[in-house]
C-alpha cells in the first residue's frame, strides 16, 4: 500500500514542503528512512515504534519504507516525526486521502506517545498557508504561535492516540482561535528618569532612537553609559506588525519563544558578553542558527566593554550592518539571516579608564591608550553615526530633588520623528533614517544653502570620510524631523556635528 503524507522542513528562516512517502509490502518486517535524512530523522523509527507501544497501536507487520521529498534536500531535526507516524497510521486505513492532502503535520513523537515542541512554527505555518494548505496539525505547546498566522486553521496534538481518535472521526481537536497579542506596555521597564543629569547624551540618544542610528558612547567607569543604554529599549518606536512577524520567525527558528505569548512585539535587546565568540555574535554551527546580530533584527545590540570584544568578533560586525544581513556558508549551502539593528557600543577611553578625567588623574602610559583605544579599528568606528562622550556625573545633578524626564515623554516625540519617516518612506523598502539607500540620499535629506556650505565646511575640516559623510546627512535627517522640519538648516547640521566629533578627539591622538 502506498500513502502521501505533508510536512515541513526549515533551512535558516526558509520553510520548505517535505512529502512524506510510505509504501508498505509483504516480507521481512522492517522499517526504513530513505531521502537524505540526518541522524535525529532516521533515529525517529524507533522514536516511532515506541509511541505506537505505548499508545496501544499495533505496528504493521510488513516492510515499511518511508521517503521524505525532495530526495535532494538535506532533512534534519526531530520535526517530521509526527508526518511519519501518521504516515503509518494511513497505510493502516485510518482517514481519507481527501482530508490529508490539505492537511500538514510537524512534531517530534515522544517514547510514550506526547507530541513535543519543535523550533520554527511560524516560519513553517506562514509556508503551509502559502502553500494553499487549509489545515496544519502541531504539538500543543506550539499551538499560539501556530495561531498568529491566520487564513489556516491550526490544530494542537498532545498525543499519539489524541491524533488517532480525531483521524478516525471519534474525537474532533478543535482548531485553535487566532492569536491575538496584548497591548505592548511599558510598565516595569527600566526609566530614563532614573538617569541624573547626562542631558547631552540623552538628546543624543534620543536622535538615534528616532532615526535608527548607531551609537558609540566612550566615558569613564560609573559615568552612566550601561545605565543609559540598558533604558533605551524604553524609547524606541513601537514594532509594525510586519516587524513583529520577522522577529518572531528569526526567535523561533532560535528556540526563543514564549509559548504563551509568542508573537514579539516589543523590540529585541541583545547584550552579549565581551567574551562571545564569532559564531555566537554573527551565527553558526553545523547547522547553522542565527547569532545575536540577527536575534537583534529590528531591535537594538549592546556592546558593553567594546573594546575588550575580540578584534574578530568586533571586525564581523562591520559587513553586517552594512548590508543588513549575515549569510553563512557550510558545505550543504547557504543560509542568510536579517540583522537591521541598532548598535550601541559603550567603553571606556582607556585601560584603566579614567584617560581624560577632569579630575581623576590616568595611570596608562601613551603606548597603552593608544593599543587600547585602536581596539577599535577605522573602518568600525566609521560605522557609528553617532559619537557621545559621557561626562562624569556631578554632585549637583545627583542630589538635585528635581525629577527627570521620563521614558514615556521621550518615546512620544522618538514615535512622532518615526511616524513622520514611516509616511516619507511609504512605498519604498525604507523603514527609517538610518536605512536610507545611498542613491536616494538627496532626495530625502534636502538641505538649504547655508546648511550645505556649513556641512561641506566641516567634512574638509574633520577629513570626513564619504561615509561619515553620509551619516551626517542622515543624522540631520532626523534632527530635522525632530524638529518638525522638511528642510535641513544649518542649525541641525551644527547640532550633527556635536555628534560626531569624538573620533577625533580620542583617536587622534
Amino acid at each position: 500500500m502506498y500513502a502521501r503524507i505533508n510536512s515541513l522542513g526549515l533551512l535558516g528562516l526558509n520553510a520548505f514542503p517535505v512529502t512524506v512517502e510510505i509504501e508498505s509490502s509483504e516480507g521481512l518486517e522492517s522499517f526504513d528512512i530513505v531521502g537524505m535524512a540526518d541522524i535525529s530523522v532516521k533515529e525517529s523509527r524507533e522514536r516511532i515504534r515506541s509511541a505506537f507501544r505505548s499508545s496501544g497501536i499495533n505496528f504493521p507487520e510488513a516492510r515499511v519504507l518511508v521517503n521524505l521529498a525532495p530526495a535532494d534536500v538535506k532533512k534534519t531535526g526531530a520535526v517530521h516525526d509526527l508526518a511519519i507516524a501518521v504516515s503509518v497510521l494511513r497505510i493502516m486505513g485510518i482517514s481519507n486521502d481527501a482530508y490529508m492532502q490539505k492537511s500538514v503535520f510537524i512534531g517530534e513523537v515522544a517514547l510514550n506517545g506526547e507530541i513535543r515542541a519543535v523550533h520554527g512554527v511560524l516560519p513553517m505555518t506562514i509556508m503551509a498557508k502559502e502553500n494553499g494548505m487549509e489545515r496544519i496539525f502541531v504539538p500543543i505547546d506550539n499551538l499560539r504561535e501556530a495561531s498568529v498566522v491566520e487564513g489556516i486553521d491550526c490544530l494542537g496534538v498532545g498525543s499519539l492516540g489524541e491524533l488517532v481518535y480525531h483521524l478516525a472521526g471519534k474525537a474532533q481537536i478543535v482548531p485553535a482561535q487566532p492569536y491575538k497579542p496584548e497591548k505592548v506596555s511599558y510598565y516595569g521597564a527600566l526609566d530614563f528618569a532614573d538617569v541624573r543629569g547626562q542631558s547631552f547624551a540623552k538628546q543624543a540618544l534620543e536622535v538615534a532612537a528616532a532615526g535608527g542610528h548607531n551609537v558609540l558612547m566612550v566615558g569613564s567607569p560609573g559615568s552612566g553609559k550601561s545605565m543609559l543604554s540598558k533604558r533605551m529599549p524604553s524609547i524606541l518606536p513601537a514594532m509594525t506588525f510586519e516587524e513583529s512577524i520577522e522577529t518572531t520567525k528569526i526567535h523561533s527558528v532560535a528556540g526563543h519563544i514564549d509559548k504563551n505569548a509568542p508573537l514579539i512585539t516589543v523590540r529585541p535587546f541583545r547584550a552579549p558578553h565581551h567574551t562571545v565568540s564569532t559564531a555566537g555574535l554573527a551565527g553558526g554551527g553545523s547547522i547553522p542558527k542565527p547569532g545575536e546580530i540577527s536575534l537583534a533584527h529590528n531591535g537594538l545590540l549592546f556592546l558593553d566593554e567594546m573594546a575588550e570584544f575580540s578584534r574578530a568578533s568586533l571586525e564581523i560586525l562591520r559587513q553586517p550592518i552594512e548590508d543588513q544581513q549575515v549569510t553563512i556558508s557550510r558545505a550543504f549551502g547557504t543560509i542568510t539571516y536579517p540583522c537591521s539593528f541598532m548598535l550601541i557600543g559603550a567603553m571606556n577611553p582607556c585601560p584603566c579608564g579614567y584617560f581624560g578625567h577632569p579630575t581623576r588623574k590616568c595611570i596608562c602610559s601613551h603606548k597603552q591608550v593608544v593599543n587600547y583605544l585602536n581596539k577599535i579599528s577605522g573602518p568600525l568606528l566609521d560605522r557609528f553615526d553617532v559619537h557621545i562622550e559621557v561626562e562624569p556625573v556631578e554632585y549637583g545633578d545627583l542630589s538635585s530633588p528635581q525629577k527627570e524626564e521620563s521614558s514615556a515623554e521621550v518615546r512620544a516625540r522618538v514615535q512622532k520623528a518615526r511616524d513622520i519617516q514611516t509616511a516619507r518612506f511609504e512605498g519604498t523598502s525604507i523603514t527609517c533614517n538610518a536605512r536610507i539607500t545611498p542613491d536616494r540620499l538627496h532626495e530625502f535629506c534636502q538641505m538649504t544653502e547655508k546648511a550645505r556650505n556649513t556641512l561641506g565646511k566641516v567634512f574638509d575640516n574633520l577629513g570626513l570620510s564619504g561615509r561619515a559623510y553620509d551619516k551626517m546627512m542622515k543624522v540631520s535627517r532626523t534632527v530635522a524631523d525632530m524638529d518638525n522640519s522638511e528642510m535641513i538648516t544649518e542649525a541641525h547640521v551644527m547640532q550633527t556635528v556635536m555628534y560626531r566629533s569624538l573620533d577625533r578627539k580620542y583617536w587622534n591622538e
